[in-house]
C-alpha cells in the first residue's frame, strides 16, 4: 500500500492523553509537555504495570504478584505467542499512527493493562484499537485487552467490525490542536519529521 505524505506521527498513549485533556483531566500545558516528551517521573502505578507485564510474559519477579492472577492472565494469551512488543503502524490520511502491541499471536493480538478502577467497555474507544487495521495484513483478526486490578482479571476483545469513527474524529481534533500550538511544540517529530 503506497503511503501518502505524512504530516503527523502519533502514538496511542499520546492520543489517549488528548482524550483526557478533552475530558478535563489534563491541562493544556500538561498535554503540550507530553507532546514535547518532557520527562516526568514514572508513577508507582506505572512501575507496577510494567513489572506485571514482565512477570506475565518473561517470568521476571513473578513473586511480586498473586500467582492466580498471573495464571488467569497467561491463560488468555495467544498460543503460540509469535512476538512480544511488536511494532505496527497504520496510516489514516496524513496521520501515521504507530506503536507496539504487547503480544502477537497467529490471529490474535493482546495488550495487557493494569488499573485500579476497571469499568466494562473501557477500551472500546481506546486509540490502541488502530492496531487492528495495522495488523490486518499479519492475519490478526482481533485485539484482546487483558485487564487486571490485581484482584480480578477482565477481558475486552474487539475485531475489525469495531467502529473507529470516534477515534478518527478525535485524531482530526488533535491535529487541529497541534496546529494551533505549533509555536510551542519543540519536538518536531510529531509533524512527520
Amino acid at each position: 500500500m503506497p503511503f501518502n505524505n505524512v504530516n503527523y506521527k502519533l502514538y496511542p498513549s499520546l492520543l489517549n492523553c488528548y482524550d483526557r485533556y478533552e475530558k478535563g483531566y489534563l491541562s493544556e500545558q500538561e498535554l503540550i509537555n507530553r507532546v514535547n516528551r518532557v520527562p516526568t517521573p514514572q508513577t508507582d502505578a506505572q512501575k507496577k504495570g510494567i513489572s506485571f507485564e514482565d512477570a506475565v510474559i518473561k517470568g521476571i519477579d513473578e513473586e511480586m504478584f498473586d500467582p492466580e492472577i498471573l495464571s488467569q492472565v497467561r491463560a488468555l494469551l495467544p498460543r503460540p505467542m509469535l512476538r512480544t512488543q511488536f511494532y505496527c503502524e497504520y496510516q489514516l490520511n496524513d496521520v501515521l499512527l504507530y506503536g507496539y502491541v504487547d503480544v502477537l499471536g497467529k490471529m490474535l493480538a493482546v495488550d495487557i493493562k493494569t488499573t485500579s478502577n476497571y469499568k466494562p467497555g473501557n477500551y472500546a474507544v481506546n486509540h490502541q484499537n488502530f492496531y487492528l487495521p495495522a495488523l490486518r495484513s499479519k492475519g490478526i483478526r482481533s485485539l484482546r485487552y487483558i485487564i487486571t486490578d490485581f484482584t480480578q482479571v477482565y477481558e475486552e476483545e474487539y475485531d475489525h467490525s469495531l467502529d473507529l469513527s470516534q477515534q478518527e474524529m478525535q485524531i482530526r481534533s488533535f491535529c487541529e490542536f497541534l496546529e494551533m500550538n505549533r509555536a510551542v511544540i519543540t519536538d518536531r517529530r510529531i509533524f512527520g519529521g
